[in-house]
């Protein structure tokens, strides 16, 4: 009988969860378990991951999704997991796990300093190689265990990313694939490998890489130890898989040159396709390994948009909340039908949380709303709560013009999906803002959906990724721009592009909180 399932293991920053599809792309069955990162009290800033009870509750939502969906094990063709990108877990010569942090660990202010002072010159010669800077690299993060941790430093062997810790669990193969692996800045993007002449430079060991294996490569086939921990069949196929944004691009069929994404969460991340492994020269923009052989992308992160939609929701709109909870819906749709009633631009309030991206100096000013008049009628919660999904959008706009300049590519329309794409007040604002067609697909678990591509690709189901990404994909709706508002947004952008500026020199000066800063600076 033909194998018909394939699973995705999805090990996000809030939750980690086993999804399985069939062969066509259908969802057939989701567990997911929510999972904190701790911060170590000694060592502000810090975001431990803790290995053992992550495996234990990936571990459970594998057994689970096979039990609920009643799926047998030996009908799963393959097996390809994602997560958090930037992530990082030190193994000992042993393979057993030593050390590992979460995705915006920022313990490493020292190090960086350090780094910084040995070369001032070094991150942007980095950049220039990997597509990548001291904020979010693995670099200060090793260089912490070598100055904090020296006897564990001494035991280090091996450095992977988390998907293919979830590969190594169920079969006792660790290989790191480029999509993840090049977020570490020990990746050349060129070649799609380790360069570890970048760790010699500062240095750091050199000789602590596993091997690569390309996006959509098997890796290896489930153990006797990963089938008894798990449920799946031993000698089932796992296949390399990639990080969260670059599957996630796959599952919405963003596979090919010059196509984008944004993909709107707590954060928002903007994903720009390029078949030319370039960087900026003014290292703006971070650049990536696509999970697409031969294909990279320009990506450009907005701090936690979703993260003050949910703070605005529950600090001001508890009315909603309850109104909601008697309706049976959500409150965003409540939020949204009276946000619609806003005229675009909210009569010239504007509000400011994350910047522009600028990858070599990454600061955000201290969120602020300003240019209102205490006039209830124009100024109500609701004008509040649309300029947060406007201020989104121009930080996108932002990030198109940024990576326009950096490659002198832009695309025709834009892909919107993660949980801002459900409501369509802010599709809409998106597409007035960038004066582009915005496209919502149908699928809401698109990383994984990108995963299972994956895994069917290494099982020899999907002969081509991008063309299976094609044909699985469907859409739910395209929102077409409005020119009125649409002249609007354009006449606020450069006032609102100031204003931030301004914002940002006062949190320079000391006089507010940065929202958000990178270690070191």
């Amino acid at each position: 009988m033909t194998k018909q399932y394939l699973m995705a293991i999805d090990a996000g920053t809030g939750s980690v969860r086993a999804v399985l599809f069939d062969t066509h792309g259908a969802q057939i069955g989701c567990v997911q378990q929510e999972w904190t990162h701790q911060e170590d009290p000694r060592y502000p800033g810090s975001m431990d991951f803790d290995w053992v009870n992550g495996w234990d509750l990936a571990r459970g939502c594998i057994r689970n999704v096979l039990k609920e969906t009643g799926v047998a094990p030996q009908d799963i063709a393959a097996v390809s997991t994602t997560c958090m990108r930037e992530g990082i877990v030190l193994y000992d010569a042993q393979g057993i796990e030593l050390w590992a942090c979460a995705n915006v660990d920022a313990r490493s202010n020292d190090e960086v300093a350090q780094l910084i002072a040995m070369n001032p010159e070094l991150e942007k010669e980095i950049y220039a190689i990997s597509g990548q800077t001291y904020a979010l690299g693995a670099l200060p993060r090793i260089l912490w265990v070598k100055n904090k941790m020296p006897d564990l430093y001494e035991k280090v062997a091996t450095v992977g990313m988390f998907n293919d810790w979830l590969i190594y669990k169920l079969t006792g193969v660790l290989k790191v694939e480029p999509s993840n692996g090049s977020t570490t800045g020990i990746f050349d993007l060129r070649s799609r490998a380790w360069d570890s002449a970048i760790m010699t430079k500062v240095g750091l060991k050199d000789g602590i890489f596993p091997p690569v294996a390309e996006c959509g490569e098997p890796v290896g086939k489930v153990n006797e130890k990963g089938a008894a921990d798990t449920g799946l069949a031993v000698g089932t196929l796992v296949v390399a898989g990639g990080g969260d944004a670059q599957l996630g691009c796959i599952g919405v069929g963003v596979v090919d040159r010059s196509q984008a994404a944004v993909f709107g969460g707590s954060f928002w991340q903007y994903e720009f396709n390029t078949d030319q492994a370039g960087t900026d020269p003014k290292c703006r923009v971070r650049v990536n390994c696509h999970a697409v052989p031969g294909m990279w992308q320009y990506e450009a992160i907005a701090f936690k948009p979703g993260l003050a939609m949910r703070w605005y929701r529950d600090a001001f709109c508890q009315d909603e909340i309850r109104r909601a909870k008697e309706l049976g819906t959500d409150p965003y749709v409540l939020m949204n039908a009276e946000a619609e009633k806003i005229p675009a631009g909210c009569y010239g309030m504007m509000c400011a949380f994350s910047d522009v991206m600028n990858f070599i100096s990454w600061k955000h000013a201290a969120p602020t709303f300003t240019n209102f008049d205490f006039d209830p009628e124009r100024f109500n919660k609701y004008t509040f709560y649309r300029a947060i999904m406007e201020n989104s959008a121009m930080i996108t706009k932002g990030h198109l013009e940024l990576v326009l300049e950096a490659t002198g590519n832009a695309p025709q329309e834009i892909v919107f999906a993660g949980g801002a794409s459900k409501g369509g007040v802010w599709c809409q604002i998106l597409a007035d803002v960038l004066g582009l067609p915005v496209k919502v697909p149908l699928v809401k678990e698109a990383t994984a959906l990108g995963a299972a591509i994956l895994a069917g690709h290494g099982a020899g189901i999907y002969p081509d990724i991008a063309q299976a990404a094609r044909e699985l994909v469907r859409w739910e709706r395209t929102y077409q721009p409005n020119a009125e508002n649409h002249k609007r947004y354009e006449e606020m952008y450069a006032p609102w592009r100031e204003v931030y500026q301004a914002q940002l020199a006062l949190s320079d000066r000391g006089l507010t909180r940065y929202m958000w800063v990178a270690p070191g600076l």
